[in-house]
């Protein structure tokens, strides 16, 4: 009412109460009473229509009582309205005070826990790492949650070795490597329990910021949780062995980044993930090993971008994916080996861009794909080695552009593909050398154009001679010269 209560964070994250003085918030009370009452008075006399007051020249004994009445009450409403404000302040104060308490507390909690880390035994670690957990559950602000948050992200990123990278036939290193994973996997295993609840959870920890950047990972479970607020950083991560899980997983807000992560021994599966909201970076991420799959997981919003990344080794798969709206960028990206697979995968919404892209090795693979709505943009892209399929592909909606490719290498095949609506273009694409193939392809409606197309005309595009060009296909007239 009349109390300003400011409360700033001071350095060491405790907020502090400070609270105007008395002299000027009695009189301030007043003022707002005064104010308050005034302004009844006149809406009362506003509703009671009335005209004006009628005068008396003497005053009745009746009416000398209701005045003394009248100042008593006055008296009272002041005192009651001071009583009121002393005892609002006083309540402000005791609740800092027991939030101090409770800081203080929670401090020397904290740095019991943080010491148990430190501990050379395994068992006296996990003790820790569980005392943080509750610490965060019990935290009494936000900013104290995250700290034991940052603790716990901060032992992940503690420097580690890998089993691949273990001596040989040393059995203490191997016990030692050991113990300390579990220790790792509880604290992976403690963050992702938090993120399945929901947000209004008072344990839950979505919203909160997690920094996994460089950490090794040689495992871990981040199934069903929900990453619905606050930046999660996988930058430079290394997904060195063992199973590393988001399955289920939903990304409905906040940014995750994987930029500049190494997939390199690990299997790191998005199966049946929900990405609706929100930004994945995984950007100059590197694929060189292992598997990577988002088998039947669903773009349906926000952004993820896969732009620089460079697959490299180790296989990639978007088998049964759902792209319905939203935006997936692989622009820049390399394809330089191993295998990615977008089968069975459907795009019908949103934007998925390969712009820029370089196919110069290993197989990528849109087998049966169905691309029936949104946008699917190869413009600029690069195929210059590799195998890049599109057999059996439907093309039934939407827009697929490869406007301005390159295909001087490899082999890309349409072979069975259907196009059946929507729009293909291959504008200004040149055919220089390697192998485009469209082999027992169907064209039974939609526009199929290689407008100022340059280069060989693909293997099986030109119908034989004698027969009709498919209606909605137009080639270079260059090419109809060339015909068979």
């Amino acid at each position: 009412m009349g109390v300003n209560l400011h409360l700033p964070r001071s350095g060491t994250g405790q907020r502090t109460l400070r609270l105007w003085h008395v002299w000027i918030v009695l009189p301030a009370a007043f003022a707002t009473a005064i104010t308050v009452a005034v302004g009844a008075f006149f809406a009362g006399w506003d509703l009671l229509g009335a005209q004006g007051l009628k005068p008396e020249r003497q005053l009745s004994a009746t009416t000398l009582f209701d005045l003394v009445k009248l100042s008593f009450g006055v008296v009272a409403g002041a005192g009651a309205l001071v009583a009121l404000v002393v005892a609002y302040r006083r309540q402000r104060v005791d609740e800092d005070g027991a939030l101090r308490d409770a800081t203080r507390l929670h401090t020397e909690r904290f740095t019991t826990a943080v010491s148990q880390l430190g501990e050379e035994s395994a068992a006296v670690r996990l003790g820790g790492v569980h005392a943080l957990a509750g610490l965060a559950d019990d935290a009494p602000t936000p900013a104290l949650r995250q700290t034991c948050i940052d603790v716990l992200c901060a032992y992940l990123r503690l420097p580690y070795t890998a089993e691949a990278d273990l001596p040989a036939d040393d059995a203490d290193a191997l016990h030692g490597y050991l113990a300390l994973r579990e220790v790792r996997h509880t604290v992976i295993r403690l963050i992702r329990d938090h993120l399945r609840l929901h947000c209004d959870h008072s344990h839950s920890w979505q919203g909160h910021d997690l920094d996994f950047s460089n950490v090794i990972f040689d495992g871990g479970d981040f199934s069903r949780a929900e990453f619905a607020g606050g930046t999660v950083t996988f930058n430079g991560a290394e997904f060195a062995g063992g199973t590393v899980t988001f399955d289920d997983a939903e990304f409905a807000g906040g940014t995750v980044t994987f930029d500049d992560a190494k997939f390199t021994g690990s299997t790191v599966t998005f199966d049946d993930a929900k990405f609706t909201g929100g930004t994945i970076f995984c950007m100059g991420a590197g694929f060189t090993g292992g598997a990577v799959t988002f088998n039947r997981a669903r773009f349906t919003g926000g952004r993820v971008f896969f732009d620089g990344s460079e697959f490299a080794g180790g296989t990639v798969t978007f088998k049964g994916a759902g792209f319905t709206g939203g935006t997936v960028t692989f622009n820049g990206a390399k394809f330089t080996g191993g295998t990615i697979f977008f089968d069975v995968t459907e795009f019908a919404g949103g934007t998925v861009t390969f712009t820029s892209a370089e196919f110069t090795g290993g197989w990528v693979t849109f087998i049966s794909a169905r691309f029936a709505d949104g946008t699917v943009s190869f413009i600029s892209s690069e195929f210059a080695g590799g195998m890049v399929t599109f057999n059996g592909t439907e093309f039934s909606g939407g827009a697929v552009l490869f406007d301005g490719a390159e295909f001087s290498g490899g082999a890309v095949t349409f072979n069975r593909a259907r196009f059946i609506g929507g729009t293909v273009t291959f504008d200004g694409a040149e055919f220089s050398s390697g192998t485009v193939t469209f082999n027992r392809v169907e064209f039974a409606g939609g526009t199929v154009g290689f407008s100022a197309a340059r280069g060989n005309a693909p293997d099986g595009l030109l119908p034989p001679s004698g027969q009709a060009m498919p209606t909605g296909l137009s080639l270079p007239a260059v090419w109809h010269v060339i015909r068979p």
